[in-house]
């Protein structure tokens, strides 16, 4: 008897131990399990940021291909400026004002964001350092798009304190609305990577400020006359291009927010395919459309039609088939294509072809998404579009106005016609070849 009590205490004893090294074991699991969830998720945003800072790289370049040579060196100026202003301004005031107690409403907060202390790791599924920098250079994107379009005849600085205000504090609050938890999100408003948010938010400030800044001299004559003023240098501005679509993997991949498991990585992947083939259904779109109708393709044109075509998928880059996605993309190069010329006859001076692209493109992007997605309405994707629409002209325009009222936003007559590199900054970007002007 006593040996059978032995033999029984001692298998309660090696019960209880087995069993507690199993719950130890899938405490153990579950722990690496979110660790390892942690980690993919923030790799995501990281790599995804990495992607789609490089994409300042190609606004640069393309911005410096397309406007005349002697304005190189400021276009170059003016996109690394609003790269580390945006930076600044997302950090000091936009993150928390994007995200920060919105709740259903209009904005977040002015507080300053209470960043976790070094070595402590941060809440969530993902680092909030991470998601920080992918959400910061969205925000640069934005302020990206108004510099091609104003450029060659805007003041340095009038710009970068519009930058400043549209980074600060206008592209977070839009972004509020449907990323931050606002009230857009409430009413399924529908914004996979931002077509609206980001490129259409930065398409209606460059809108704005061109009809408010006026045309550059010589641009428009009388009875519809349009004078030429060619790029500078078109390889630098196809480089551009393609650097703008290698970024793209970033902006909408990254979007998913996530790479932890096969259903995440597999989306990924998709998003990926019909990001590629949405640009390359829009240059193919492009030079069939000016091949039909002009008998000749102006290189320009194709670069932007991989531009639309990259706007246009990017508000839902997921749901749609391959072949929907190159449709989705050919309709924003086709938009580019008869865009442009009904600007000019508007004689709204767009020196890069922003508006088509960003503005127009986006908004056919966004309305595209009940088309793939069933969760979304036309409805309810018409009534963001108009609310973004409105907020970003009226504050936008607000703050050009006081602008020219007050310091002046526009370069003289004589600096527009040195160019702005020798007449705003002193450095000229092509000094052996700058000895004409045009």
């Amino acid at each position: 008897m006593k040996n059978f009590s032995k033999i029984s205490g001692l298998g309660i004893i090696s019960a209880l131990v087995f069993t507690s090294s199993a719950y130890s074991q899938e405490l153990t699991l579950e722990s690496l399990q979110a660790e390892n969830a942690f980690v993919f998720n923030t790799l995501l945003f990281l790599i995804g940021g990495f992607l789609v800072m490089f994409m300042a790289a190609g606004f640069a370049m393309l911005e410096a291909g397309l406007v005349r040579s002697k304005n190189v060196s400021m276009q170059c100026l003016k996109n690394i400026s609003l790269y580390s202003v945006a930076g600044i301004m997302y950090w000091c005031l936009g993150y928390s004002l994007m995200y920060t107690q919105v709740n259903g409403g209009y904005l977040g907060t002015f507080l300053p964001y209470s960043w976790p202390d070094a070595g402590v790791v941060n809440e969530g599924e993902y680092s909030v350092g991470s998601d920080w920098f992918f959400q910061m250079v969205f925000c640069a994107t934005t302020a990206s798009i108004v510099s091609g379009t104003l450029a060659e005849r805007i003041k340095f600085w009038p710009f970068l304190i519009f930058t400043a205000i549209l980074t600060g504090i206008l592209y977070p609050i839009a972004g509020s609305w449907k990323w931050g938890a606002g009230w857009l999100d409430t009413m399924n408003f529908q914004d996979f990577a931002g077509s609206t948010l980001v490129h259409s938010v930065g398409g209606w400030a460059a809108l704005t400020g061109a009809i408010i800044l006026g045309a550059r001299k010589g641009r428009y004559g009388p009875g519809g006359q349009v004078t030429p003023m060619p790029g500078s240098n078109i390889p630098l501005a196809t480089l551009g291009t393609f650097i703008l679509w290698l970024g793209w993997f970033g902006f909408n991949g990254g979007s998913q927010l996530a790479l932890s498991g096969n259903v995440n990585a597999s989306d990924i992947s998709r998003i990926f395919i019909n990001t590629n083939l949405a640009a390359a259904g829009g240059v193919v779109a492009v030079i069939i459309l000016l091949q039909l109708v002009y008998k000749r393709i102006d290189v320009t044109m194709a670069l932007n039609g991989a531009l639309a075509g990259l706007v246009s998928i990017t508000a839902e880059p997921l749901t749609p088939s391959p072949l929907a996605a190159i449709i989705i993309g050919a309709i924003g190069g086709a938009i580019v294509v008869f865009a442009v010329p009904a600007l000019d006859k508007l004689k709204i001076d767009d020196v890069v072809g922003a508006i088509p692209v960003h503005l127009l493109a986006g908004i056919w992007g966004t309305m595209a998404v009940p088309i793939t997605n069933s969760g979304a309405s036309y409805a309810m994707q018409s009534v963001g579009v108009v609310a973004y629409a409105a907020f970003t002209i009226i504050a936008s325009g607000i703050i050009w106005y006081v602008m020219k009222a007050t310091i002046g936003i526009r370069v003289s007559d004589e600096e527009e016609y040195l160019g702005l590199d020798k007449s705003e900054i002193g450095v000229e970007a092509y000094p052996e070849f700058a000895s004409g002007r045009v």
